[in-house]
């Protein structure tokens, strides 16, 4: 299931396979919430610009066009026209991104429906009922994502509540996997670290985690407003121990920068709706740092975005088209600046695989982890 290939340091070389094929880590997994990459982009345009792994989210699956339907039409892969491994996340992100329509129980979650305000109940067993239904490649379990800042009480009580949703998400994945009309028997669970910004709290809880079988094993509940520096420290804190023949995921992460310093601490997974969501705001990245098509300066500029970039953008239009489009308000600017960001994200991944396999790992991240950020 997972070979771990190389290491250099702390950052790992490996390989994962499950259903759907196998996957090259360290990995950036491609954010299609509902089935789709927002900004106009399919599934054939994620096998272009080399994706990997396609996520997608539970609770918003659920809510339309619903999961059972997508199991009639034979799992989300088939639904969205897509060969390669998917991922799903469990629901437990909107415990925390939908706060204010939500209500906790150790049974599990009440939710008023975003959409028409509908009363929508989510536990471990229906999380694992739903993403069964998706036939995804690797289910993610059903946590609570808490809010930073929190108290260290309820941070703790969290912690061992997701520790007991984690015992039911898995007796409840085994139960659907040798369903008759199961989607994907080989469907695999992902269990979740948590413990907000407590050092104490995330040790003990990887430790605990890491006691129930899983495939692999994430690291939540970080992004959500916290420092850098202090999520790079609650990773140092975590990765000792998380087990070293799993691949290990970070949920949510990040900026290109932030993707080469997890990589070097021991991360092998990870996603984060960024790329696309500043591609639609015409923020793009490039390997001399960032840049806003919009600026005046690239009103006449006929040079594409990077011009190392093989991607769809920067192949065939210049800076001035990307901007007139954004001026103007046409789709084509969302749609090109996406394919064009995670095009970059792919093939920024595709080159730390290449260093770790040649031992220039260390120099890679030398090099990127300052240049990266900078704004052009």
């Amino acid at each position: 299931m997972f070979e771990l290939l190389k290491t250099e340091g702390r950052a790992r070389r490996g390989r994962f396979t499950c259903a759907h094929g196998a996957v090259q880590t360290p990995v950036f997994m491609n954010v299609a919430t509902q089935g789709a990459i927002k900004g106009a982009v399919s599934a054939h345009d994620l096998r272009q610009i080399g994706c990997q792994v396609a996520l997608s989210n539970t609770y918003h699956l659920h809510l339309r066009p619903g999961d059972e339907l997508i199991a009639q039409m034979n799992g989300l892969h088939a639904f969205m026209n897509w060969d390669g491994p998917i991922l799903t996340d469990s629901g437990g992100f909107q415990v925390f991104s939908l706060s204010g329509l939500r209500k906790i129980s150790e049974e599990g979650v009440t939710f008023a429906s975003h959409i028409d305000g509908r009363r929508i109940f989510m536990g471990p067993e229906e999380s694992m009922r739903i993403q069964a239904h998706l036939g995804s490649d690797i289910a993610m379990a059903f946590d609570e994502c808490v809010e930073n800042p929190t108290t260290y009480e309820y941070a703790k009580q969290s912690c061992e509540r997701t520790l007991r949703w984690l015992q039911r998400c898995r007796a409840e994945q085994e139960r659907q996997k040798v369903a008759v009309n199961a989607v994907n028997p080989q469907q695999m669970l992902f269990g979740i670290n948590q413990g907000a910004t407590f050092p104490d709290l995330r040790a003990w809880h990887m430790q605990e985690t890491a006691k129930i079988p899983c495939d692999g094993y994430a690291i939540g509940g970080l992004a959500v407003g916290e420092p850098t520096q202090v999520m790079y420290d609650i990773i140092d804190v975590v990765e000792p121990h998380m087990p070293q023949e799993k691949p290990r995921y970070l949920m949510g992460v990040g900026t290109p920068s932030n993707l080469i310093e997890a990589v070097a601490r021991g991360i092998d997974f990870f996603d984060c709706v960024m790329p696309a969501r500043n591609a639609r705001h015409a923020k793009l990245f490039t390997w001399n740092g960032t840049m806003n098509i919009k600026n005046e300066k690239y009103k006449a500029d006929t040079r594409p975005v990077d011009e190392t970039c093989a991607c769809p953008l920067c192949r065939s239009y210049s800076r001035a088209y990307l901007r007139h489009l954004f001026a103007a308000g046409e789709m084509l600017a969302m749609r090109l600046a996406v394919l064009h960001n995670l095009h970059f994200y792919n093939s920024l991944m595709a080159r730390m695989r290449l260093a770790l396999d040649t031992g220039a790992f260390s120099a890679f991240r030398e090099e990127y982890t300052g240049k990266l950020v900078q704004r052009l």
